[in-house]
């Protein structure tokens, strides 16, 4: 009896070792540095196991051809991390085929670094403005290299504004938290975060969100600018009042160009020095999700990742056609609204939605899944492309939970939805 037990013992780890050599599986690529076209040798690679807490599983370091080799342990999610001269650049490990990343070389300052808008949304709530303000950097260096320091983009707060989160976004992913870091002088903030060159129509997105008092019911805005942006637009709920400061030239937007309830103002142009005040009074709240949809929204473009419709191709790049044209603000307007709960709540929508059904073209989701899912391919490439934005938003959460800019609390449940969203989807995509 004591042997069979051996031996049956002896038999089950043979086929559970079996079965783990079965789902390992060889990872590799080549990197490449696109500032030169030439390999990128020497640099770390890291493959990050999603599931188990972003632990490090295999490293490697690139050779004299820029290629790679990693040893992936499972069938589950990872992602692959490399360094180069200090920023990071990762993508998903591809279930099969190469594993190959660009990387740029960086340096604290580059030029072809515009501001393209910068983009207050504001509104009122229990006697206090919550702002949300979005910075649109293109970086369109030549050759391309990253801008990247500690001390990066600088923005300018109202001296008693209180910060509520700050957020970036590279040019293909997701917004995530982010660091601000003070410069010493007061509401003065730099952004912690590369700016990494433009692919194709998508640009790097700064965001910072923030409340000031607000219990006389009016409050002035004196905008300080570090670096020129081609738009300042103002967007707040129809039931407050707008007035522009002395010199400060906004133009408003008609409102048949606007959606119900919205209001907009745009001050081109807007550079260091230049009269930017306005004053905001009133009450109100920005329209949410459900209450109200253009029916000419975009789709966004094909290329997925981007949470924002291209720019447009007229001279200034920026929110950019005339004041004059249909809706200055489509390219943003929605995804500004949408905040950065509505991406995750789409993307669990599209996930976990019969393969079957499809999205309408003016769906209130965010333009990198608006453009996932008007792209016409199969359910299962759809699901694969936002399968891959899912395992980087669990990558960029768990940085955030090791630098210290997420609380205990909003780390457990923001990486407690994202798991199971992104189970579902696996389980999607095995069957």
């Amino acid at each position: 009896m004591k042997s069979t037990r051996i031996f049956l013992c002896i038999a089950a780890m043979g086929l559970l070792f079996s079965g783990a050599l079965a789902q390992a599986a060889t990872v590799s690529g080549t990197v490449t540095n696109k500032t030169d076209g030439k390999p990128a040798v020497g640099d770390n690679v890291v493959l990050v196991d999603v599931q188990a807490g972003m632990a490090e599983v295999a490293h490697a370091t690139t050779d004299a051809s820029g290629h790679y080799s990693l040893n992936k342990p499972g069938a589950g999610p990872y992602l692959i991390r490399v360094t180069h001269q200090g920023a990071g650049y990762f993508i998903a490990a591809p279930d099969a085929g190469p594993g190959d990343i660009p990387v740029y070389d960086s340096a604290a300052k580059v030029d072809g670094i515009s501001v393209e808008a910068d983009v207050l949304e504001i509104e009122s709530d229990n006697g206090q403005l919550t702002v949300n303000e979005r910075y649109l950097v293109h970086n369109n260096s030549a050759p391309p290299r990253t801008e990247y320091s500690p001390h990066g983009v600088e923005i300018v707060l109202p001296g008693d504004a209180v910060i509520d989160g700050a957020a970036a976004r590279r040019p293909t992913g997701l917004p995530t938290s982010t660091k601000l870091t003070p410069t010493g002088q007061k509401g003065h903030y730099t952004f912690d975060f590369p700016i990494q060159p433009d692919e194709k129509d998508k640009n790097t997105l700064f965001q910072i969100t923030y409340h000031v008092p607000y219990a006389s019911g009016k409050f002035t805005f004196k905008p300080q600018m570090t670096m020129a942006a081609d738009n300042l637009a103002v967007l707040l709920p129809r039931a407050m009042t707008f007035a522009a400061g002395a010199g400060a030239a906004y133009q408003p937007v008609p409102p048949e160009q606007q959606e119900p309830g919205i209001q907009a103002y745009i001050l081109k142009n807007a550079t260091p020095g230049k009269a930017m005040e306005f004053t905001v009074s009133g009450t109100g709240s920005m329209p949410r999700e459900g209450q109200g949809q253009p029916s000419s929204q975009p789709a966004g473009d094909a290329g997925g990742g981007s949470d924002i419709a291209a720019p447009g191709s007229q001279p200034g790049g920026g929110i950019g056609v005339p004041i004059n044209t249909p809706d200055p603000l489509s390219k943003y307007k929605w995804w500004i609204l949408g905040g950065l709960a509505l991406l995750l709540a789409a993307a669990a929508a599209f996930l976990l939605r019969k393969p079957a059904g499809g999205v309408a073209a003016g769906a209130p989701i965010g333009a990198s899944l608006a453009a996932a899912s008007a792209i016409s391919v199969s359910p299962g490439a759809r699901n694969s492309a936002l399968l891959n934005v899912l395992k980087e938003e669990l990558f960029s959460l768990e940085t955030e939970k090791l630098s210290g800019t997420i609380s205990p609390v909003e780390y457990a449940e923001v990486k407690a939805a994202l798991e199971t969203v992104l189970k579902r989807a696996l389980s999607r995509k095995q069957g």
